[in-house]
């Protein structure tokens, strides 16, 4: 296991199941995105390409850092805070 992965899998994620606090907006316009920024950017991998081409975002273990929501340079997410008692949890020491 790398150094990041081994400092991720001290942090606890509490999974909100009623929705994501992220999603795309357009899966379509993805496919024409190039650079795909999100998937080489976000720290905790939570986008990845399929074959296909297709975009596939899982927010379970989202850092909360909004790296995407940054270098997303067509605007197609639509990125709140988790609801209260959801989400990263960082555990120190």
């Amino acid at each position: 296991m790398s150094k990041i992965e081994e400092k991720l899998f001290q942090d606890r994620y509490q999974v909100d199941t009623a929705g994501a606090h992220i999603a795309i907006k357009d899966a379509e316009l993805c496919l024409h995105c190039e650079q795909q920024q999100c998937a080489v950017c976000c720290p905790a991998g939570c986008y990845t390409q399929e074959g296909n081409g297709r975009l596939v975002l899982i927010t379970d273990g989202c850092l909360e850092c909004g790296t995407c929501r940054i270098v997303c340079d067509q605007r197609n997410l639509d990125w709140e805070w988790p609801r209260g008692g959801f989400g990263i949890l960082f555990k120190f020491g």
